[in-house]
C-alpha cells in the first residue's frame, strides 16, 4: 500500500468513526497492539471484506455491550472494544473460527509474557500452522 493510500484510508476511518482517539489528523495509540488492530481493520476494509457502516455498527455494539457490563467508558478501553469488534466481524464473515481465534489470543498472551520488554513478540511458525489447520 502506498503512503498516500494509507493516509487516505486513515482519514476515511477518522471521518467514519469520530470516536477514534486522535490528535489533529491522525489516530493516537497508547500501545503498539492498538495500532496493529487499527491497521488490521483498515486492511480488511480495503480488501472489501466489510463496509465502514458494517464496521461502525459492530464497533458500536461492542462498546454498548461492554458498557452494559460496567465499562466506565474512560477511553482507556477503546481499542479493547475495537479488537472485540474485529474478532466478531472476522468470525461472522467466516474468516476465522472462534476457537482458533481464542487459541491464537492465548498463544499471543503466552508469547508476550515470556518476551523481554522492548523485544518484538513473535509466535512460533509451527504454533500458527498447528492452530490454522
Amino acid at each position: 500500500m502506498t503512503q498516500n493510500r494509507s493516509k487516505q484510508a486513515t482519514q476515511a476511518a477518522l471521518e467514519a468513526i469520530p470516536s477514534i482517539p486522535s490528535d489533529a489528523d491522525q489516530p493516537v495509540f497508547q500501545a503498539p497492539w492498538e495500532a496493529e488492530a487499527f491497521a488490521m481493520v483498515l486492511a480488511l476494509h480495503q480488501a472489501g471484506l466489510f463496509s465502514w457502516t458494517e464496521w461502525a455498527k459492530t464497533l458500536s455494539n461492542s462498546i454498548d455491550q461492554a458498557q452494559s457490563l460496567g465499562d466506565p467508558d474512560l477511553g482507556d478501553t477503546y481499542y479493547l472494544h475495537w479488537l472485540n469488534a474485529l474478532e466478531a466481524l472476522v468470525t461472522a464473515k467466516g474468516l476465522g473460527e472462534p476457537l482458533v481465534l481464542k487459541a491464537l489470543a492465548d498463544a499471543w498472551r503466552e508469547a508476550a509474557a515470556s518476551t523481554p520488554h522492548g523485544q518484538p513478540i513473535e509466535l512460533e511458525p509451527n504454533t500458527l500452522a498447528h492452530l490454522i489447520k
